[in-house]
Protein backbone atom coordinates (compact mmCIF):
# COMPACT_ATOMS: atom_id res chain seq x y z
CA UNK A 1 0.00 0.00 0.00
CA UNK A 2 1.09 3.64 -1.28
CA UNK A 3 1.04 6.39 0.95
CA UNK A 4 -1.75 7.85 -0.80
CA UNK A 5 -3.84 4.55 -0.43
CA UNK A 6 -3.50 4.35 3.31
CA UNK A 7 -6.90 6.21 5.12
CA UNK A 8 -6.88 7.81 8.21
CA UNK A 9 -7.41 4.84 9.90
CA UNK A 10 -4.18 3.30 9.01
CA UNK A 11 -2.04 6.95 10.01
CA UNK A 12 -4.02 6.86 13.19
CA UNK A 13 -3.15 2.93 14.33
CA UNK A 14 0.56 4.07 13.18
CA UNK A 15 0.29 6.93 15.74
CA UNK A 16 -0.95 3.81 18.22
CA UNK A 17 1.94 1.91 17.38
CA UNK A 18 4.39 4.00 17.54
CA UNK A 19 3.27 5.46 20.67
CA UNK A 20 3.00 2.04 22.47
CA UNK A 21 6.57 0.90 21.33
CA UNK A 22 7.64 3.92 23.58
CA UNK A 23 6.15 3.28 26.48
CA UNK A 24 7.30 -0.36 26.25
CA UNK A 25 10.63 1.19 26.03
CA UNK A 26 10.10 3.65 29.03
CA UNK A 27 8.60 1.08 30.89
CA UNK A 28 11.45 -1.18 31.13
CA UNK A 29 14.10 1.82 31.96
CA UNK A 30 16.14 1.56 34.93
CA UNK A 31 16.31 4.21 37.40
CA UNK A 32 20.00 5.77 36.16
CA UNK A 33 18.89 5.51 32.16
CA UNK A 34 15.54 7.52 33.02
CA UNK A 35 17.57 10.29 34.63
CA UNK A 36 20.40 10.18 32.08
CA UNK A 37 20.51 12.71 29.34
CA UNK A 38 22.27 10.71 26.99
CA UNK A 39 21.94 12.67 23.22
CA UNK A 40 24.65 14.51 22.70
CA UNK A 41 23.67 18.50 22.55
CA UNK A 42 19.96 17.77 24.62
CA UNK A 43 20.30 18.22 28.12
CA UNK A 44 17.11 16.87 28.76
CA UNK A 45 17.03 13.16 30.59
CA UNK A 46 15.03 10.38 28.90
CA UNK A 47 12.17 11.28 30.99
CA UNK A 48 11.40 14.73 29.82
CA UNK A 49 12.18 13.36 26.27
CA UNK A 50 9.77 11.04 26.65
CA UNK A 51 7.08 13.10 28.37
CA UNK A 52 8.10 15.36 25.31
CA UNK A 53 6.66 13.14 22.64
CA UNK A 54 3.56 12.80 24.84
CA UNK A 55 3.38 16.94 24.81
CA UNK A 56 4.31 16.88 21.16
CA UNK A 57 0.75 14.72 20.51
CA UNK A 58 -1.58 17.60 22.18
CA UNK A 59 0.24 20.25 19.94
CA UNK A 60 0.18 18.48 17.23
CA UNK A 61 -3.53 17.64 17.75
CA UNK A 62 -4.36 21.54 18.00
CA UNK A 63 -2.46 22.82 14.73
CA UNK A 64 -4.80 19.96 13.27
CA UNK A 65 -8.00 21.35 14.80
CA UNK A 66 -7.10 24.83 13.50
CA UNK A 67 -6.11 23.94 10.03
CA UNK A 68 -9.73 21.85 9.63
CA UNK A 69 -11.72 25.15 11.61
CA UNK A 70 -10.20 26.68 8.40
CA UNK A 71 -7.76 28.65 10.67
CA UNK A 72 -3.65 29.19 9.69
CA UNK A 73 -1.76 27.35 11.80
CA UNK A 74 1.62 29.14 12.00
CA UNK A 75 4.10 26.33 13.40
CA UNK A 76 7.37 27.83 13.03
CA UNK A 77 11.10 26.15 14.74
CA UNK A 78 10.68 28.89 17.10
CA UNK A 79 7.50 28.31 18.28
CA UNK A 80 8.12 24.60 18.51
CA UNK A 81 11.65 25.55 20.70
CA UNK A 82 9.54 27.55 22.86
CA UNK A 83 7.15 24.88 23.42
CA UNK A 84 9.90 22.44 24.41
CA UNK A 85 11.29 24.87 26.30
CA UNK A 86 7.85 25.41 28.52
CA UNK A 87 7.82 21.57 28.55
CA UNK A 88 11.20 20.61 29.50
CA UNK A 89 10.54 23.27 32.48
CA UNK A 90 7.47 21.66 33.55
CA UNK A 91 8.45 18.17 33.28
CA UNK A 92 11.90 18.07 34.99
CA UNK A 93 10.49 15.70 37.45
CA UNK A 94 8.56 13.29 35.40
CA UNK A 95 8.29 9.71 36.32
CA UNK A 96 7.62 7.10 34.22
CA UNK A 97 4.36 5.96 35.23
CA UNK A 98 2.78 9.59 35.12
CA UNK A 99 4.87 9.99 31.70
CA UNK A 100 3.18 6.49 30.42
CA UNK A 101 -0.04 7.43 31.23
CA UNK A 102 0.64 10.88 29.63
CA UNK A 103 1.27 9.04 26.47
CA UNK A 104 -1.34 6.76 26.72
CA UNK A 105 -3.51 9.80 27.08
CA UNK A 106 -2.69 12.18 24.08
CA UNK A 107 -1.81 9.34 21.79
CA UNK A 108 -5.23 7.84 22.22
CA UNK A 109 -6.86 11.70 21.71
CA UNK A 110 -4.35 12.46 18.21
CA UNK A 111 -5.13 9.00 17.03
CA UNK A 112 -8.70 9.37 17.66
CA UNK A 113 -8.65 12.97 15.73
CA UNK A 114 -6.51 11.23 12.86
CA UNK A 115 -8.87 8.09 12.58
CA UNK A 116 -12.11 10.56 12.53
CA UNK A 117 -11.05 12.36 9.27
CA UNK A 118 -12.27 12.15 5.78
CA UNK A 119 -9.62 11.55 3.15
CA UNK A 120 -10.17 15.41 2.38
CA UNK A 121 -9.65 16.36 5.64
CA UNK A 122 -6.39 14.48 6.14
CA UNK A 123 -5.38 15.95 2.92
CA UNK A 124 -6.19 19.78 4.33
CA UNK A 125 -4.01 22.69 4.78
CA UNK A 126 -1.98 21.78 1.31
CA UNK A 127 -1.04 18.71 3.14
CA UNK A 128 -0.32 19.57 6.61
CA UNK A 129 -2.67 17.43 8.31
CA UNK A 130 -1.29 14.51 6.63
CA UNK A 131 2.22 15.99 7.78
CA UNK A 132 1.17 16.25 11.27
CA UNK A 133 -0.10 13.16 11.54
CA UNK A 134 3.13 11.44 9.68
CA UNK A 135 5.63 13.43 12.29
CA UNK A 136 3.68 12.05 15.52
CA UNK A 137 4.33 8.13 13.80
CA UNK A 138 8.30 9.21 13.24
CA UNK A 139 8.24 11.27 16.26
CA UNK A 140 8.07 8.71 18.80
CA UNK A 141 10.16 6.17 17.12
CA UNK A 142 13.05 8.79 16.63
CA UNK A 143 13.45 9.73 19.50
CA UNK A 144 13.05 6.09 21.01
CA UNK A 145 15.53 4.63 19.24
CA UNK A 146 18.05 7.39 19.50
CA UNK A 147 18.08 7.30 23.35
CA UNK A 148 18.85 3.58 23.26
CA UNK A 149 21.41 4.29 20.94
CA UNK A 150 22.86 6.88 22.77
CA UNK A 151 22.62 4.98 26.45
CA UNK A 152 23.75 1.44 24.55
CA UNK A 153 26.91 3.64 23.44
CA UNK A 154 27.03 5.44 26.73
CA UNK A 155 27.21 1.79 28.63
CA UNK A 156 23.64 2.17 29.99
CA UNK A 157 22.18 -0.41 28.01
CA UNK A 158 18.45 -1.35 28.46
CA UNK A 159 17.89 -4.66 30.65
Amino acid sequence: MTEDERDAAAYAADIGAARDRLIAFASGCSEAQWRAAPLDGDPRPVAVVVDHVADSYEYLAGFIRQILAGQAAEVTGELVDDLNAEHAAAAAAVNQADAAEHLRRSGAAISELIASLSADELAAGDGRVLLFAQIAIRHADNHRTDIETALAAQGLRRV
